[in-house]
């Protein structure tokens, strides 16, 4: 028995949710294919398969007729790593995780923005036929059924001659139709052919019909008036229908190009090159890097893809880390807040651990190269966004899920309706009377289940709520976040940057009395002092401690000998009053390597209150160094974030923070905003697992909010993912939904927002849906029998514009909702 391949390959051609059903029927319908799981948002499927049985070629042959296609430019990625399309070989772990693996899209980035520059300029083009349609169907048809009368309205008289009206409509009609509504027509060719439908396939054939009817009565008028069929067209149906669904179709293809940017800003977080120390090399090596074009020198600079486990590589000050290792020699403090989230570097000293993306802040220093190509830490990260954004659970669209029901439905209840008419109303009527009648409900029936308002039901919903979002600092990507983000139970938050300010800020100065100064010195003083020290510095802390001393304005004194200790801290010489004084600044080791006794509990009140504890010392020589005072710097609460807590925890929702910071820090913030539920010490893998589990336990819909780099799988694992435009791109870019100016408060609005769009838009599609359900019989000839009415296509138009207009006009009613 051979083994099975697992591979996931970009899929081309899917445009709406069913698309997705659709592939995985056919596919799982082939024998050898084990299983098969399509992913409408990062348009990719996932399939199982035996390449004893079968081939991605013949899946693409039962595929393809339908319009699909799965993309094997590239080769297929095994999960197993072990087996290649054809031949069982091994597959290199650095090959397995390429840049274009990554990219998270169906076609090339060039190829995307193509097809939405083609899609935009359709837009513009049918938009304003379409608008100008609907305002003279919407005339013609109050002034010529006498609504405006029984309404009262001041209208004048329809400013075209009939004749000519209806000329120019038939023209604009045939090129909306062939030239922009193409994609539909070919929809309805794939349902006769293979019996699939989704969503355009109820758009096409609504259009076709009511444009092949239109165009009959405007080219065969005699046989028309011989079958005693009413003279009446449809083209402005074809016209409005076709327009709403392009705009529609646009801004579906707008927002799935963002899916794969977060994927390639994280990629673009690598180093490109490593500097490699050529000291101690093997033979071997020399050899292989040879044999890639480099000329063996001191510090060879190659490319990250050269870079290989075991290889001795230097960093210098500002340069980024290009893979993980481990320090050889040297100290630094390394800005790991893309792996962290916290703003604070970290200090670093031989054998520590180190992550590749992540950045120098100090000194220079050689470490081991232990991780490269797809194994790193970042790559990881890549991986587990791209991971989580396939695994994400399809919500199908209400719409998508009628159609394939609604179509088949009505097509059968129309040729019913037909030859009943032919059998037994020629016997009752006469053949010409019943053929007649016959025709009439026909076509009444498909122009009443026309789509009409089924296709404006939800993109006008949506377009209003998006504004109405973005006037209130929100924005909302797509219709699926929106869908989802009602239905939450749970919200979870990361610490830095969404619940605090995530900016280092000096908040504690506390001086002891000392020998040092011959009289007793104010805070003011000694930050002057801090300040004069910290200003040479590179660390992220001195900047807390410049802005405090600028905000006083406060003078700096000069410095002289200054020293960057690696992983403790700061020393130099400044002259007070004549005199030359040596400080020292930096943390508990540095003290303890002075020798100075310190109050321990002082430090550990700070530290358990999330704070960053700097320690001045100073005296005239080494021998007589004092403790002069310590100084703390933490990250503040948003001002607002307490009561953005309590906004949701009325709304009955369980808040929860999660944080790679320690549990004493975490604790206190969460004590401050009312938070009960804290999981702290989380690695960036770790959070997207600790997500899945909250969502596993709560069996609800789980939303994360955060801003960093190390935030991004849990944002793309959450049901709907939260960012605040404070952050980094990549977590903006992983999320659904982003909150501008990083206002916690408007995660509140956000879920109101949502409720609200969601309810217009179910009531939308109810609407879209009333008058077809009640058409349908009437428009069928249910009722001439009994009262002898049918409902003649002018009224089936009627009624299809008044669902029209009463589902634009709900949906402009969310421009004046208040959040």
């Amino acid at each position: 028995m051979s083994d099975h391949i697992k591979v996931t390959l970009p899929v081309k051609g899917m445009h709406c949710a069913s698309c997705a059903s659709i592939i995985e029927r056919k596919l799982k319908k082939l024998e050898g294919v084990e299983e098969c799981e399509v992913n409408l948002g990062i348009e990719k499927a996932r399939i199982e398969y035996d390449p004893e049985k079968v081939d991605i070629e013949r899946m693409n042959e039962v595929i393809n007729p339908i319009g699909y296609s799965l993309i094997t430019e590239e080769s297929p990625k095994s999960d197993k790593q072990n087996h290649n399309h054809k031949h069982h070989e091994n597959h290199s772990s650095e090959n397995s995780h390429e840049g274009h693996d990554h990219l998270g899209a169906n076609l090339s980035k060039e190829e995307k923005l193509k097809e939405l520059k083609d899609q935009r300029k359709k837009v513009w083009i049918v938009m304003p036929i379409t608008l100008l349609t609907f305002v003279l169907m919407m005339w013609e048809i109050f002034t010529s059924t006498g609504l405006k009368e029984i309404l009262n309205l001041n209208l004048p008289a329809f400013p075209i001659e009939m004749g000519i009206y209806r000329s120019l409509i038939f023209i604009a009609a045939t090129y909306v139709m062939f030239a922009i509504g193409m994609p539909f027509i070919k929809e309805v060719g794939i349902f006769i052919k293979h019996r699939v439908a989704n969503m355009y396939t109820l758009v096409g054939i609504g259009t076709l019909t009511a444009y092949l009817f239109s165009a009959f009565v405007v080219l065969f008028p005699q046989v028309i008036k011989s079958l005693n069929l009413p003279d009446a067209t449809y083209f402005d149906v074809t016209i409005v229908v076709i327009g709403f669904v392009t705009l529609g179709r646009y801004l579906e293809t707008k927002s799935k190009l963002q899916t794969g940017e977060a994927i390639e800003k994280l990629m673009g977080l690598q180093a490109k090159m490593a500097v490699l120390s050529t000291k101690d090399l093997t033979k071997e090596r020399i050899k292989q890097l040879e044999n890639h074009g480099y000329h063996i020198h001191a510090d060879l600079e190659i490319n990250l893809s050269d870079v290989q486990v075991g290889d001795i590589l230097i960093v210098k000050p500002g340069g980024k880390i290009p893979v993980d290792g481990i320090i050889l020699e040297g100290n630094s403090s390394i800005d790991e807040s893309m792996i962290t989230g916290e703003p604070l570097p970290i200090d670093k000293k031989e054998g520590d651990h180190i992550v590749g993306g992540t950045v120098n802040k100090q000194g220079a220093f050689t470490f081991k190269a232990t991780k490269v190509g797809s194994d790193t830490v970042l790559s990881q990260i890549i991986k587990m966004v791209e991971e989580a954004q396939g695994s994400k659970a399809h919500i199908q669209k209400l719409a998508d899920q009628i159609s394939s029901i609604f179509v088949p439905a009505v097509l059968i209840i129309a040729v019913i309706t037909l030859i009943v008419w032919l059998t037994l109303g020629s016997y009752l009527l006469g053949f010409d009377q019943a053929l007649s009648l016959g025709l009439l409900c026909f076509v009444g029936v498909l122009v009443i289940a026309c789509p009409c308002a089924l296709g404006l039901a939800t993109p006008t919903a949506i377009v209003t709520g998006t504004g109405l979002g973005a006037r209130n600092g929100i924005l909302i990507k797509n219709a699926e976040s929106l869908e989802k983000l009602h239905k939450v139970k749970t919200i979870v938050l990361d610490k830095t940057g969404t619940i605090t300010e995530g900016k280092p800020v000096l908040d504690d100065i506390i001086v002891f009395p000392n020998k040092v100064f011959s009289k007793d010195r104010d805070e003011d003083f000694y930050l002057q002092i801090l300040a004069s020290i910290e200003k040479n510095s590179e660390h992220p802390i001195a900047d807390a401690i410049l802005e405090k001393s600028a905000e006083k304005d406060l003078d700096l004194f000069k410095v002289s000998n200054f020293k960057a200790l690696e992983g403790r801290g700061v020393n130099g010489i400044l002259v007070i009053e004549q005199t030359e004084v040596l400080f020292y600044a930096g943390n508990a080791k540095l003290a303890k390597d002075l020798n100075l006794d310190y109050d321990e509990s002082l430090m550990n009140n700070l530290t358990s209150q999330g704070k960053t504890p700097i320690i001045l010392i100073g005296g005239n020589d080494e021998k007589n160094l004092e403790i002069l005072g310590i100084f703390s710097v933490s990250d503040k609460l948003k001002i607002n974030a307490k009561s953005a807590v309590d906004m949701l925890r009325k709304l009955g929702l369980k808040v929860v923070m999660l944080t790679g910071d320690d549990i004493k820090t975490a604790k206190y913030i969460a004590n401050q905003v009312g938070i009960d539920e804290v999981i702290a010490n989380v690695l960036p893998q770790q959070k997207a697992e600790k997500i899945n589990e909250i969502k596993s336990q709560s069996k609800d819909l789980v939303a994360m909010v955060g801003d960093g780099i190390n935030d991004a799988p849990a944002l793309a694992s959450a049901d709907v993912g939260i960012a605040m435009s404070t952050g980094t791109d990549i977590a903006i870019e992983s999320a659904e939904v982003v909150l501008l100016k990083g206002d916690i408060s408007k995660i509140y609005k956000a879920i109101k927002l949502s409720k609200i769009t969601i309810r217009i838009i179910k009531q939308n599609l109810f609407w879209a849906f009333f008058y077809n359900i009640l058409g349908i019989p009437i428009a069928a000839g249910l009722l001439y029998p009994f009262f002898g009415i049918i409902l003649n296509p002018i009224f089936a138009g009627l009624a299809m514009a008044f669902s029209s207009v009463t589902v634009v006009s709900n949906s402009l009613r969310l421009r004046i909702m208040k959040l």
